[in-house]
């Protein structure tokens, strides 16, 4: 039972970062199940099966807040699902010796991924652009295949991808990709199911999860309103990269001092992301300050010479006549 409340503990911790960041619900849970020694496989399984549920509650909450681009979504949500449906058939054919060390590869990737993609500011100078399908199809296939194999990495592979295109604004990007999740999710459970039987499920540890999820999910939807996504990132980049270098580090044989190292020299990179995280949050807040400030203080004498054209016409005769020497009218 306890064991049971701690996982419904992450779930509830990772579908809240999942919900405001658009990534690392697969992640963060996943992770722990390696941790905790459950077979890869079993583990990628289990999560995307609770998924299915937590995606659904995090897509509903996300529309009613509207943070849902419908056209995104349809045209990610597919390959996706393809991606998916690949990926877990490959995964369930490999060994768990095998697996392992290539799970959390691709984990610690992704958490590394996170620490760079963080560290920089988000673009959103051309959002309202258009967004071609040409890029959305391959990039729903790609991370839908990373996702099913490494047991996490939809939000990791298509949320960064979408915030640098600057072409939506960040909260519309993590809304249609956790909606489009939940295509993905069944599509994986699917193939898990074909590739493993029902035995590859481990419920009691789906069950605690989904719980976990379902109850964060609504707030999460709320949250991505006002958590700063930079900072956030960053953070469980660095819990992510930590955590599965261990098992990259064991699978290697690396033993003696060289451990340490290695893990003060990760900490020393997660350390100098979040600081740089913090930079790139105050740069960008006050570029938006400036910005704010210079549109209020312009909106003014826009006002004012709306409202009094006979001033505005009054001085720009002055104008014309100082400009050819006549006496100024009185």
């Amino acid at each position: 039972m306890r064991k049971l409340l701690v996982l419904a503990l992450v779930g509830l911790v990772a579908q809240l970062i999942d919900g405001s960041l658009g990534m690392a619900y697969g992640l963060t849970s996943s992770t722990l199940l390696l941790v905790a020694g459950v077979a890869p496989a079993a583990a990628s399984a289990s999560v995307h099966l609770a998924e299915i549920g937590t995606t659904l509650a995090a897509g509903v909450a996300h529309w009613r807040f509207g943070n849902v681009d419908w056209r995104v979504v349809t045209r990610i949500a597919l390959p996706g699902a393809i991606g998916a449906f690949a990926g877990a058939t490959l995964l369930s054919s490999i060994s768990t010796e095998v697996a392992a060390p290539w799970m959390a590869g691709i984990l610690f990737t992704l958490g590394a991924y996170l620490l760079v993609r963080f560290a920089r500011p988000l673009r959103t100078d051309r959002v309202g652009s258009r967004l071609r399908g040409r890029f959305l199809g391959p990039l729903g296939l790609v991370a839908g295949f990373v996702d099913a194999t490494g047991g996490g990495g939809w939000g990791p592979v298509a949320t960064p991808a979408l915030l640098v295109s600057g072409r939506m604004e960040p909260r519309k990007v993590i809304g249609s990709v956790d909606t489009a999740e939940f295509v993905v999710a069944g599509a994986a459970s699917v193939g898990f199911l074909i590739g493993l039987g029902s035995e590859g499920f481990l419920l009691p540890t789906v069950a605690a999860l989904l719980i976990g999820g379902l109850i964060a999910a609504p707030l999460a939807a709320w949250l991505v309103r006002i958590v700063p996504a930079q900072l956030l990132g960053a953070t469980i980049g660095g819990v992510i990269v930590l955590t599965n270098a261990r098992t990259l580090i064991r699978s290697t044989g690396l033993d003696g001092p060289v451990r340490p190292v290695m893990y003060a020299l990760l900490a020393a990179g997660w350390l100098a992301a979040l600081v740089l995280a913090v930079r790139a949050l105050r740069r960008t807040r006050r570029v938006r300050a400036e910005a704010a400030v210079a549109a209020a203080s312009a909106s003014p004498a826009a006002t004012a010479s709306a409202e009094s054209p006979d001033v505005a016409s009054a001085g720009a005769v002055e104008a014309d006549l100082a400009a050819t020497g006549t006496p100024t009218p009185r």
